[in-house]
């Protein structure tokens, strides 16, 4: 049975993460990820001729297995990765984590047991990476960045820096045209590469087309990086160790700094150290001539301008800093302003803040473009601040943000208070260099102003009413009948009662019509791409499959007023990394299946009587072939409530101090059907009874009855159970494509672009009943209000004998 990803990859942290021991996650990473390489290396190359990589005897992840329970197995495992080190010039990569550590991992039987459970995890038979790649998506890359992922975050604010989130790093890979590289030999560089997390990303857009540098300072960090690039199958990629600034060790034959194709890079913030072991003054690559010296306690600009003199003629490179750059002063100043006279600066994005593991402060991406940079008279701006969601204690980049910056990024669209080309002449004249966003694009939402006359006049301002405009380009009649001329020109009054409003917005013809036709947009969508999604077969590549549907949907909506194609968009993606990502790795690995499985609690435990299917749950087996069944237990939980409503009126009716149900009540104040049968067999011949009597007769009745209904109802949910288990050992390959790509996918995304409609109209609803009691009652009638009542408490004082 095929294994959710997601579950997959949780697991594999949970249970990594229970096993931790006495270290954090930046120190136990180590020691999990080391094994996630020797088990990737020996599913893919061991006994396999000429290999990449050479599996020695007594040097595989199946010597480590041997070693389960050996209360040597600390020093066993350190002897295997030696030798795997040994034998692929690997030393000081994959053995720096030290396996027979008492300090880190326990002592005596607590480590055996610790390292043992640690095999034993990845001795998984759903790790098995011997074919890695073979469908197109890394079920290994995924596994490794959601990993780092995990780990970055439990490493704490300063140990966090080795990863850079993936939706940034794709930002970064897509806006400096990567993905045009085809040639192995175009290169891309990461003068400070941490894990190679940012560098793979860019690869991987270039579809392996380039070829892969990164130097990183940190050993451990570096060794890391190394690793990453086996275990996406990048074995190639030259990754280096070392300090870049001080001694950067990627030359041409003349000495002078090697040039790229792409550069990118995340370095650490405003480092202060950054001149340790060079003098920048007397720099032999001459990075910093013709700009300045960075400040010396700053080291911001070091990089980026190592970065600009690392990048061919036409080279293009995107990189990470904090929001001041853009804008301090002094020798920064300088440096910008001799940065932007040479063009070089193609474009600034400005981010959220806290995206970062290893800082909270909002940061940007400068984007370099070498080529024409001579004729560049403008630097393309996009204040992206406002687009992510909350991750945890950090933000993180939605599909949608992704998505939107890259394409206004690359096809230069400018959106109100999103994104505008500001001209070279602005920047330099009018701001004097100074790149801060926000003196170009203004993202604060306009304030809502209340009006003044109209507090004491009354009606609506026409204003707010023209500032509802994009809804009036779709529904213009729709204005006509909301909103009716005043006495006073600038104003409307609302024709309707504010309550009638949604009514009268959901009923109109125009509103009606627009549905119908996101619905008829939406429908054309589906009918292109159920048969694809049907056609889906094993081998076939997940990740190919989102790319071209969610492409098709952008497109399908591109045009359409007040729906936000970016939203719908973001819905799609939401349903893929939710639930439809796991369906299509179930498909693309084991085919249009279905897989009954038992369900458990928490603790592993099985539920008695309780099953399920992932590919295609219950329900939606139960809707297709099942609804009449459905229905009749419907129907009988109705008159199954219907007796207990009448019990509880019943012990309504009859409670208190005088109540005849009160006799039947146990300390708790519960009636149970044992106290009322004893109850009646004590007061059956006694006369004075008989009102009791006939009430707990009554109530003993319905306690029968609704007994009675709950026994038929389980008894045919039973019987509605074994239907349905029978009826998936019955479903053609037909049957399970229509129950997963009609009624399981596109019936989900139809319900999010309901929602999505939904939204809209709400919005408008909301703001039009917002203004109609803002000023629907004016000052003078509040002030006729306020003296009528201050006339009647007067009068009434007055009769008190409290006159003033």
């Amino acid at each position: 049975m095929a294994i959710k990803k997601s579950e997959l990859y949780s697991s594999l942290w949970r249970s990594c993460d229970e096993l931790r021991g006495g270290m954090d996650a930046s120190q136990y990473k180590d020691y999990v990820l080391v094994l996630l390489f020797v088990k990737y290396v020996s599913d893919k190359y061991a006994g396999v001729k000429d290999a990449l990589i050479d599996i020695p005897k007594g040097g595989s992840f199946a010597d480590m297995v041997a070693l389960k329970s050996d209360k040597e197995i600390g020093d066993g495992i350190n002897k295997i990765i030696a030798k795997l080190a040994g034998a692929n010039e690997l030393k000081g990569v994959i053995d720096v984590a030290d396996f027979n550590d008492p300090d880190k991992l326990g002592r005596g039987k607590e480590m055996v047991e610790r390292l043992t459970n640690l095999v034993t995890i990845f001795q998984s038979e759903n790790l098995n990476f011997s074919k890695n790649r073979a469908d197109g998506d890394d079920i290994l890359g995924d596994a490794y960045e959601y990993l780092m992922r995990h780990f970055a975050t439990e490493s704490g604010k300063s140990k966090g820096q080795f990863y850079t989130p993936s939706e940034v790093s794709r930002v970064l890979a897509k806006v400096i045209g990567v993905h045009k590289a085809k040639r192995q030999d175009q290169t891309i560089y990461d003068p400070t590469c941490g894990s190679g997390s940012l560098l793979l990303k860019a690869a991987d857009e270039s579809g392996r087309g380039v070829t892969i540098y990164g130097q990183e300072m940190d050993n451990a960090t570096a060794a890391l990086a190394i690793m990453n690039m086996w275990l996406h199958d990048c074995p190639t990629a030259e990754i280096k160790k070392d300090n870049t600034l001080s001694n950067p060790l990627f030359k041409n034959e003349e000495g002078n700094l090697k040039t790229f194709d792409f550069a990118i890079a995340n370095p650490p913030f405003s480092t202060k150290a950054w001149s340790n072991g060079f003098d920048p003054e007397n720099d032999l690559y001459e990075r910093f001539k013709g700009y300045g010296i960075p400040p010396a306690k700053n080291g911001d600009y070091a990089f980026l301008l190592h970065i600009i003199r690392s990048l061919k003629n036409k080279g293009k490179g995107a990189v990470i800093l904090p929001h001041g750059v853009l804008f301090r002063g002094n020798a920064e100043a300088e440096i910008r302003k001799n940065i932007i006279r040479k063009g070089f600066v193609k474009g600034i994005i400005g981010l959220p803040a806290n995206l970062f593991y290893g800082t909270g402060i909002p940061a940007c991406i400068i984007v370099i473009d070498k080529e024409n940079a001579e004729s560049r008279r403008g630097i393309f701006m996009i204040d992206a601040n406002k687009g992510f969601v909350k991750d945890g204690n950090k933000n993180r980049l939605r599909e949608q943000d992704i998505y939107k910056i890259v394409d206004v990024f690359n096809r230069q669209l400018e959106i109100p208070k999103y994104s505008r080309m500001v001209t070279t002449k602005e920047i330099e004249e009018e701001n004097e260099f100074n790149l801060n966003i926000p003196r170009y694009i203004d993202s604060q939402e306009e304030e809502d102003i209340h009006d003044i006359e109209a507090h004491l006049l009354g009606d609506i301002p026409n204003k707010d009413i023209d500032d509802l405009g994009d809804y009036w380009e779709v529904y213009p009649a729709l204005r006509r009948k909301l909103f009716a001329k005043s006495d006073r020109p600038k104003y409307r009054k609302l024709k309707i009662e504010k309550q009638e409003v949604k009514n009268a917005i959901f009923r109109h013809p125009e509103f009606v019509s627009y549905s119908e036709e996101i619905e008829g947009v939406l429908a054309a969508w589906q009918k292109k791409h159920i048969p694809i999604l049907k056609k889906i077969v094993v081998g076939d590549k997940p990740k190919e499959i989102i790319l071209k549907i969610s492409e098709s949907i952008l497109k399908s909506f591109s045009d359409k007023k007040l729906i936000d194609k970016y939203d719908v968009y973001q819905h799609l993606m939401t349903y893929w990394m939710d639930v439809m990502k796991d369906d299509v790795y179930m498909i693309v690995e084991d085919g249009w299946k279905v897989e009954t499985y038992l369900v458990t609690d928490k603790n592993g435990k099985v539920k008695k009587g309780q099953w399920d299917c992932d590919l295609v749950p219950k329900i939606f087996v139960i809707n297709r072939y099942f609804a009449n069944e459905q229905a009749a237990i419907e129907q009988m939980e109705m008159g199954r409530d219907d007796i207990a409503r009448k019990k509880e009126e019943m012990e309504e009716e009859h409670s208190g101090e005088e109540g005849l149900l009160e006799e039947v009540k146990n300390n708790k104040g519960n009636i149970s059907k044992g106290n009322v049968q004893r109850r009646v067999k004590e007061i059956k011949n006694d006369p004075y009874s008989a009102d009791e009597l006939k009430v707990l007769q009554a109530y003993l009745g319905i306690i029968e009855d609704e007994a009675k209904a709950n026994k038929e109802i389980k008894e045919f949910l039973k019987q509605l159970d074994e239907k349905v288990f029978n009826k998936y050992k019955e479903l053609t390959e037909n049957e399970i494509k229509r129950l997963v790509v009609d009624d399981k996918w596109m019936v989900a995304v139809k319900q999010d672009v309901k929602f999505e409609m939904d939204r809209i109209s709400q919005r408008l609803t909301q703001r039009i009943k917002e203004l109609a009691e803002r000023y629907e009652t004016p000052l003078p009638k509040l002030t006729a209000k306020v003296e009528e009542l201050t006339s009647k408490v007067d009068s009434h004082l007055e009769k008190m004998g409290f006159a003033w």
